[in-house]
């Protein structure tokens, strides 16, 4: 059935929202249509310069031809068999997307909270199985203001009380410490740490770049206690920050990384735990699945996403306009802004406490064309499509410094 959408308007169409879904979300009243590169267009025929890419679903920008092309191709072919059969995509995406990473197995799901969840129970097991820790005993060590996703499990160890309340009794076995305290860390982990799991740059909590050195530490005390390295790089990597992996800029190797948003290239789920073969290799038939993880269709997409990476041209574009976006950024510190953080073409800027609020920031950009998603009351988070061109990200900016400055 095609939709004709007549005399109906952008609030008509908000308003069959607000009637029939749950308010699990509170989006800025803007009604897209159609898409394309970093431009969206709403019902209503107004276009928006797109600064949130899907929280990096989107790396490639809208309807990237190559995904599209890979997309389409595979629906005339086949698109689901579950993990039941073999089929011809799933062994080469998992062999392609593990050499990209530099790693040597993967396990395919959904979204990111599956591979969070994927990596948890991996963890667990080979703690028990391989490292001796005894079975039930095992911890998990991760820091205050993660996101890793909102199942039951991963809201147990969030510390954002709008993702927990009311949802308990929670899931034990995790230990808290501060984001970029190495010395926290320190005392948390010990010989039943079964793993530690970190962002390397927290995005949900405002685009937070630990301090130096913080993420070499955490590879030295996860050896140091024969405890795994977890990187989730679900935001973080895929070229976001300039390299493949964020772990990268450091020169830190993690046992087992999850990956997702950006390697669905904006057209379908998909996601994956990636990482070392003798700790996946815990895993028999039975313990784990998911009816929809690995299926033809995301293996196509998820190894145009792969083939896109390899020639190094995302992260370039992402190291080069995101040198332009924090030198933008960095000279309106002090006139609305009161900090920008941030790694590639990923920023999180902070509004100065008694101006504009992030709601009111990000409705104002959007009178203005350009469409930005604020968190945690006054931050800001900017992270275009990686195919924003220097003009385009421009005048984000100038829409930028424009409500900023405000007041």
């Amino acid at each position: 059935m095609t939709l004709v959408y007549g005399n109906t308007t952008p609030a008509d169409l908000i308003a069959l929202d607000e009637r029939w879904s749950a308010h699990n979300y509170h989006p800025l009243p803007v009604v897209i249509a159609e898409a394309e590169g970093a431009w969206v267009t709403g019902v209503d025929g107004t276009r928006y310069l797109d600064l949130l890419a899907g929280y990096s679903a989107l790396n490639f920008g809208h309807r990237h031809p190559a995904l599209v092309a890979a997309a389409v191709e595979q629906l005339g072919r086949v698109t689901l068999t579950s993990r039941a059969f073999h089929h011809d995509q799933f062994g080469l995406f998992c062999r392609e997307l593990a050499e990209l990473t530099g790693t040597e197995m993967v396990l395919p799901m959904n979204s990111g909270a599956e591979a969070v969840e994927s990596a948890i129970k991996v963890a667990r097991k080979w703690a028990y199985r391989v490292k001796g820790v005894p079975n039930g005993t095992g911890e998990i060590v991760v820091a205050a203001s993660n996101f890793h996703g909102r199942t039951t499990t991963i809201v147990s160890f969030s510390t954002d009380e709008t993702a927990r309340a009311d949802f308990g009794p929670f899931t034990p076995g995790f230990v808290v410490v501060p984001y970029g305290d190495a010395g926290a860390l320190a005392a948390a982990v010990n010989e039943r740490t079964a793993a530690v799991l970190l962002e390397p740059v927290q995005g949900e909590a405002g685009v937070i770049v630990p301090p130096p050195g913080y993420l070499a530490e955490a590879r030295r005390l996860c050896d140091e206690a024969g405890a795994l390295l977890i990187a989730d790089e679900i935001q973080s990597g895929l070229a976001r920050t300039g390299a493949v992996l964020a772990l990268d800029h450091e020169g830190v190797r993690a046992d087992l990384y999850t990956l997702g948003k950006a390697l669905g290239g904006g057209i379908v789920p998909v996601s994956a735990v990636a990482g070392r073969a003798d700790v996946l290799g815990v895993l028999r038939p039975g313990e784990h699945g998911s009816t929809f993880g690995g299926n033809p269709l995301a293996c196509a997409v998820g190894r145009a996403v792969v083939r896109l990476l390899r020639s190094g041209e995302y992260q370039e574009r992402a190291t080069t306009l995101g040198a332009r976006l924090h030198a933008r950024l960095a000279t309106l510190v002090g006139h609305g802004v009161e900090e920008v953080r941030g790694r590639g073409l990923w920023a999180g800027v902070d509004l100065t406490p008694g101006g504009l609020g992030g709601r009111e920031a990000a409705e104002a950009l959007m009178a203005r064309g350009v469409l930005c998603k604020e968190t945690h009351g006054r931050t800001l988070r900017i992270a275009p499509p990686l195919v924003i061109g220097e003009a385009d990200l421009d005048r984000a900016l100038d829409a930028v410094e424009e409500v900023v400055r405000l007041r």
